[in-house]
């Protein structure tokens, strides 16, 4: 591959909502609650293949959370990306069931190579990550909704996690006993309750055509996710279900128990849900990553999201969710930005309190920046801010991007302003390690795992 040029950002997506993204693959370990029907057995980390991207980085330097980041850093760093502005994404499993002993080892690792220096703690590791070159801004988990209790809470913020995602699927019963799920929709309404008032910013993976499901089913249990406050996630992951080898679906697929959906129905359908989605909602992806190879029945169609919204685009049907309305792509379709901009507040209920969806946009509706605000029982906390566009490093100025032009104070100013309103004495954030700086010079201090500013209320 040739290098590319001084002030060339070779695969300019990668960062282009803002931080660059580190996903670290852990070891393979089954599932404590047995194997799901759609779960391939390749001797890799549950659900993944021998040829994801991820899986194969990670065999190379035999799981080594330490080796992964260092190596992924370099590549962002060979294609001229900034990587000041870290979101580590620890994926391949349920990582709150490993032995607690390597889930602090691991965590550690990870900051350790952010940082450079192997520190003799986490939270040693965790305080130099504060000033690092390479600072974790955010972290994410994946966890499934059974394995998610007030004490595993605790942990993840001792690790200085900020965002979960919950391996949902689908939000009926009946389907969990089918596909051997291994929970219950009460215990996803349980979770995402408590990372909601721990802060936590909530992604569900969705997985259409599920056996004992359909087209209508599954559009009318989607849309139940946003009309239903007990469920609301910030982020999706859509991911059709797929044959895939070693899995028992395989076996149901070669007796004719199970028939996987047709590109067409599957492309219909998630024009459908993604009309659906509510504009405090980011669609993270749609279809899984997996080589045609590994594929024995189902769409092979990875950029099936991409013909979907050039579809759109040209039909002139704009889509409310936040991916869509993104600065950075916009800029990256080559649009013209009208910087007349705007706060626009969304207010809707949710496990059982107020959220507050705080976005900056023009006129168009284009997204330059975001805050998630929740109040529930005069107890305010910031679940995320966010300032979208091309990542620039801390510290820089670019007037062609929407990053360090004070977008982020204008959004925390609002908050505590409606905190204030709601009555609350204090506010707290949910703050990534290496973020702690930033809001400690909007005046909030350390308290615990959160970063807190107590308010003046008269």
């Amino acid at each position: 591959m040739l290098m590319p040029s001084s002030d060339e950002v070779r695969k300019p997506v990668k960062t282009i909502s803002g931080i660059a993204p580190v996903a670290v693959m852990l070891p393979p370990r089954k599932c404590e609650h047995g194997t799901c029907i759609y779960c391939p057995s390749l001797n890799v980390p549950q659900s993944y293949t021998p040829k994801s991207p991820a899986v194969m980085r990670a065999m190379m330097f035999e799981y080594d959370a330490y080796e992964q980041v260092k190596a992924r850093i370099k590549s962002y760093n060979a294609m001229n990306h900034p990587t000041d502005k870290i979101e580590l994404i620890i994926m391949g499993g349920t990582f709150l069931e490993y032995p607690k002993t390597f889930q602090y080892q691991f965590v550690k690792a990870c900051y350790d190579a952010l940082n450079g220096h192997k520190s003799k703690s986490l939270s040693e590791a965790q305080k130099r990550n504060e000033t690092a070159k390479h600072r974790c801004i955010a972290l994410c988990i994946e966890t499934r909704p059974d394995v998610c209790s007030d004490l595993h809470i605790k942990r993840m913020r001792e690790f200085g996690a900020t965002r979960v995602e919950l391996g949902v699927q689908i939000i009926d019963d009946k389907i969990y006993k089918k596909v051997c799920r291994g929970h219950k929709v009460k215990d996803v309404i349980d979770a995402t309750k408590r990372l909601r008032n721990a802060g936590f910013k909530i992604g569900y993976h969705i997985m259409p055509g599920l056996p004992g499901s359909n087209l209508e089913k599954d559009l009318k249990l989607f849309k139940k996710i946003f009309s239903d406050e007990k469920f609301k996630p910030d982020q999706l992951k859509i991911y059709p279900c797929q044959v895939m080898p070693g899995s028992e679906l395989e076996n149901w697929y070669w007796k004719k128990k199970y028939k996987p959906y047709t590109k067409d129905e599957i492309k219909k359908l998630l024009i459908k849900m993604l009309k659906t989605v509510p504009r405090y909602c980011r669609v993270m992806r749609v279809m899984r990553e997996i080589p045609p190879d590994y594929i024995v029945a189902g769409t092979i169609r990875i950029d099936l999201r991409k013909d979907i919204e050039e579809e759109l685009r040209q039909k002139n049907i704009k889509l409310k969710e936040i991916r869509y309305r993104e600065i950075g792509f916009a800029m990256g379709r080559g649009e013209k930005i009208n910087q007349n901009l705007g706060l626009k507040i969304t207010k809707y209920r949710a496990s059982q309190g107020d959220e507050y969806f705080l976005e900056i946009i023009n006129e168009d509706d284009i997204l330059f920046g975001l805050l998630r605000l929740r109040i529930v029982d005069n107890k305010a906390i910031i679940r995320e801010l966010h300032i979208y566009g091309q990542a620039l490093k801390i510290g820089e100025k670019n007037n062609q991007v929407a990053q360090h032009k004070g977008f982020g104070k204008w959004l925390m100013n609002k908050a505590e302003e409606i905190a204030r309103k709601n009555k609350c004495n204090k506010i707290s954030i949910i703050s990534g390690v290496g973020v702690r700086n930033y809001y400690k010079k909007l005046g909030y201090e350390l308290e615990k795992t959160y970063m807190v500013k107590y308010l003046n209320n008269s």
